[in-house]
């Protein structure tokens, strides 16, 4: 789904609270991490993911949508199989 405003992208979000989905985020200077979480929540101005790793310890990640707008951060709900960016 490509998203022209943060509303869409907030709403779609919004709709897929407690789904699977994997973030690939932009860190800058060819750096990029994927991590795979459960989307916990959504706010008015970011969205928080709950991610687990090997060590089983559960971390929490958030970004804001326009994170999301500008590409910064792109996300694909896993159940759907479809990338917001």
């Amino acid at each position: 789904m490509e998203a022209n405003n943060v509303l869409q992208i907030r709403k779609k979000l919004e709709g897929s609270i407690g789904k699977r989905v994997v973030l690939k985020a932009n860190k800058g200077r060819n750096k990029t991490t994927i991590k795979e979480g459960i989307l916990e929540s959504a706010y008015p101005s970011l969205f928080v993911v709950k991610v687990s790793n090997q060590y089983d310890s559960v971390r929490r990640v958030s970004y804001t949508y326009s994170d999301v707008l500008t590409s910064t951060v792109e996300v694909t709900i896993c159940d759907e199989l479809e990338k917001i960016s």
